[in-house]
């Protein structure tokens, strides 16, 4: 099979249904749309159950979950087991609303599917064939659902930055019409399985795809919200030995959400969530800057790191755009005017642009692009992987 010409989905030349999962560091959302109507989102999704925007099914339909906290990771990374728990009942529940039974295609966006999505290949299409009557499914990594969110399927880069950061460029098309081989990638368990995959990884090295950082808090992500929080924890914890390039502003703030600086180890580093709970704190940082030179300077340092990663992918094209995506823009002003003043310098004949949608509108993108046979995205074995499923034959 070749990039972007796929066999017709299902039994049927309607394009259906689609479904567009996110799982993310602050939880997980789904969104079910006709695969031949635009999908409009509805902003942050609501608690546990939320409508989509515009009228209907035709626009999209939502769902988030309540609790913001990240899919499990086990032995085999991303546990898929815990993931469908999440996604199966929310995606039956916006099938019964939209009055429909199945859906087509799928794309599964999730922050650590280049390193941690061995379980997810192993097992979600098997569980989506059989549960949701999916014909074919793409596993994502975060940031290509966030680039293809943010600029569909154009020429470009895009850095998203939440309590992670990742930098993505690509020029869509370029595997377009590169053979590729079937993978291994397929469910585990031919024996009394209810489908098959096959797996389809672009064939030219990289697949089309740039990418930098997205290491994960410990390793990287510089610049995101884990990396700002915890550089402006450390900062407070130093104003609370007294030691130099402590903030006094950051400790008070510090003091104010989690409770007397001391103890702050201690609650810290027992939590499974631990990069989310430093990203909680970049907004401090934020509101401290206009007026404390320390709080300012892990802003600037910050726009830096973004600015190198999007410097690293972003192709060298005439008319070259770049997108800013994820909830830590929305900062503004303390973050956004230092990042700007680095992309002129680094990229000055880019175009920065917001992000038209989110993540979860990009998964929406490109199981609709799978329905429809005009996927252009570049796959990629890590970031990008493309399964046909379907009922598997009675054995003799």
């Amino acid at each position: 099979m070749r990039a972007g010409s796929a066999e017709p989905v299902g039994d049927s030349t309607e394009p259906g249904f689609v479904l567009g999962i996110d799982s993310g560091g602050s939880g997980v959302r789904v969104a079910l749309a006709r695969a031949d109507a635009p999908y409009e989102g509805d902003g942050d999704g609501g608690e546990e159950r939320g409508g989509g925007g515009g009228d209907g099914p035709a626009s999209g339909l939502s769902w988030s979950s309540s609790v913001p906290t990240p899919a499990v990771v086990g032995d085999r990374g991303i546990d898929a087991d815990s993931l469908l728990a999440r996604v199966l009942p929310a995606a039956r529940a916006l099938l019964r609303e939209a009055g429909a039974d199945r859906v087509a295609a799928v794309c599964v966006g999730a922050a650590g599917m280049a390193t941690l999505g061995d379980d997810l290949r192993a097992k979600l299409p098997d569980a989506l064939a059989s549960s949701l009557g999916t014909r074919r499914l793409a596993l994502a990594a975060d940031g290509v659902t966030a680039y293809a969110g943010a600029l569909g399927q154009r020429p470009g880069a895009v850095v998203a930055a939440g309590t992670g950061l990742i930098a993505l460029g690509a020029l869509p098309g370029s595997a377009a019409d590169a053979d590729t081989a079937d993978g291994d990638g397929g469910a585990d368990g031919d024996d009394g399985g209810v489908s098959t995959a096959r797996s389809t990884a672009g064939a030219r090295g990289g697949g089309g795809w740039r990418r930098a950082d997205g290491w994960g808090h410990l390793l990287g992500d510089c610049g995101g919200g884990a990396w700002i929080g915890r550089a402006g924890l450390e900062a407070a914890m130093r104003a609370y030995d007294g030691r130099e390039g402590g903030s006094r502003p950051l400790l008070a703030r510090l003091e104010e959400v989690f409770g007397p600086a001391g103890e702050l180890p201690g609650k810290l580093y027992p939590r499974p969530d631990r990069p989310a709970v430093l990203a909680s704190f970049a907004p401090e940082v934020g509101r401290c800057a206009e007026r404390d030179p320390v709080a300012a300077a892990i802003l600037r340092d910050a726009a830096r790191h973004i600015a190198q990663a999007a410097e690293a992918v972003c192709p060298d094209v005439e008319g070259r755009v770049v997108a800013l995506t994820g909830g830590l823009f929305r900062m503004g002003a303390p973050l956004l005017v230092p990042l700007r003043a680095q992309l002129a310098e680094r990229l000055p004949n880019a175009r920065v642009t917001e992000a038209a949608g989110d993540p979860l509108a990009g998964a929406v993108r490109i199981a609709t692009a799978l329905a429809t046979d005009s996927l252009l995205l570049p796959l990629d074995a890590a970031l990008l992987r493309v399964m046909d499923v379907g009922p598997v034959a009675p054995k003799p």
